[in-house]
């Protein structure tokens, strides 16, 4: 019972609260959900101004903040193809 609850709260932090970097910094709900969109077309705006009120603060490009691309927690590999793995 307590490892049931851990995972779920781990789970609930990981999914919900925790900002992944593959997805630019967005929760995996929120990306779920759609929302990811507005978020990071908000936070190209804010750090399109920032940079245009402080360029000298600015050494380059800012983040990329446009949506990410697909993304797999397990990406298949060549490796695991069933030629491969079954010769192995």
């Amino acid at each position: 019972t307590d490892a049931q609850a851990w995972v779920k709260s781990f789970a609930n932090w990981y999914n919900g609260e925790h900002l992944h970097s593959a997805i630019r910094f967005v929760t995996p709900g929120a990306r779920h959900a759609g929302h990811d969109r507005a978020t990071l077309a908000n936070r190209a705006m804010l750090y399109a101004n920032a940079r245009a009120q402080n360029p000298e603060r600015w050494s380059g490009k800012t983040r990329n903040w446009q949506p990410a691309g697909p993304v797999w927690l397990n990406l298949e590999t060549e490796i695991s193809a069933p030629e491969i793995r079954d010769a192995a």
